[in-house]
This record gives structure tokens, sequence and C-alpha cells, in this order.
């Protein structure tokens, strides 16, 4: 079958020495690309330049991106193509730099013009975050008979908190299936529809089930 991986981080540039992005390594979507791809499977992985796991690549394509607007360009470009799964498991920035503003003056903010650098002799800024168009919730029309599992990373609160947002992923984004894992959800992973959820211990249980998903 054929499937798509994306996997590490996406950045936004304030500038274009400095630029915006997460912690995520790439290791998990990586890995799953791997194994797919041991398994016989025809596998694309999409790669953030960012990511900094440093194991084999053994999918059959690999393509690296950069920003948000890069990794939706590269999916949206394989929805004339026949794809069986999609394992959108990147780590897509929420946000984007806006506008830049330097203080004059107490209480007095200036908007600073593009530069290639931003002086550091313009003490502190002040900087606009905007959220990034959520790639997720595009897939299902550029894909409508591909199977589609997103990813819930969540930081913040209990593994309740962490199952309800990787539901809510599923009604939002009519995706198929909802990885759900990172500090609120705890050790190991939960694999959701929206009929029911299944826990795996270990990532190489998790990527059995996934695999099972495109048989």
């Amino acid at each position: 079958m054929k499937c798509i991986v994306t996997a590490g981080p996406t950045f936004e540039p304030l500038d274009e020495v400095r630029r915006l992005t997460n912690f995520s390594t790439g290791k998990l979507g990586t890995e799953l690309a791997n194994f797919l791809t041991a398994r016989g499977h025809n596998v694309t992985l999409l790669i953030g330049e960012s990511a900094t796991y440093p194991g084999e690549r053994q999918a059959r394509t690999v393509k690296s991106f950069s920003t948000t607007a890069d990794l939706r360009t590269k999916l949206k470009a394989f929805s004339e193509k026949k794809v069986a799964a999609i394992f959108h498991a990147a780590a897509v920035s929420d946000f984007a730099f806006g506008t830049v503003f330097t203080e004059k003056k107490p209480g007095e903010f200036t908007a600073l013009k593009a530069a290639k650098k931003i002086s550091t002799r313009q003490g502190a800024l002040l900087v606009e975050l905007v959220p990034t168009p959520k790639i997720i919730a595009e897939l299902r029309g550029w894909f409508p008979q591909t199977k589609i599992i997103g990813w819930k990373f969540e930081a913040n609160g209990q593994r309740a908190d962490a199952i309800r947002s990787a539901k809510k992923q599923l009604a939002d984004c009519s995706t198929d299936f909802c990885v759900a894992n990172g500090p609120a959800y705890g050790s190991g992973f939960g694999l959701l529809d929206l009929a029911e959820q299944r826990h795996f211990p270990k990532m190489e249980k998790l990527f059995t089930a996934l695999e099972q998903l495109v048989r």
C-alpha cells in the first residue's frame, strides 16, 4: 500500500537567521516509516529539516519540509495520487510571526520593516504571534478516500484531557484515527476512533496496530 508519514517539526522564520520551532526530533515518524517499509509498504516520509533524530531513514521516498506552508504544499501535491493512508505525526508549529514592533518610548510601539536580520540595537521587541493553518483539518478534503491518522500531543492536563482532545480532533477534522501521547497522556500511546480507544505501552505495539489499518 502507498502511505505517507509526516515527521519532525516545521519552523517559522522571524528573519533570515532566526526562527520559531519546537522540540520534536522526528523519531516516532521516522521509525514508523521504517516499520511500514520493512513490511512491504510503499512509504513516502516527509520530514522536517530541523529534525534531530539520527536514525536511518528507510522509506522508499524521503522529502524534507521547512515551514508549515511548505509541508502543506507537499502534502497537497499528493492529492492527485492514490494514497492508502496518511500518518500525520509531524509537529506543526501552532504559531508564525506577525508584525514586529519596537518600543521607541514607554508605551509607544512602532512596527519594524522586514529585514534580513533584525538588529539587536533595536532593543526589546514586541512580536505578534499568529496561528498557522491547521493542515490536518484540510486533509480530508484533499484525500476523501484515504485513511487519515492524526496525532494529538498534549503537554497540559491528565490522560482524560488528552483523550478528550484526540476525540475533538477526530470530530472536527474527519480523521479516521488519532494517536494520543505526551505528558498529559502519560506513558505509552492511545489509539482512538469515535467508537473506541486502545492503549499501547510501547511504540512497537502501536506500530503493529497502525500497520493493520492499511492491510
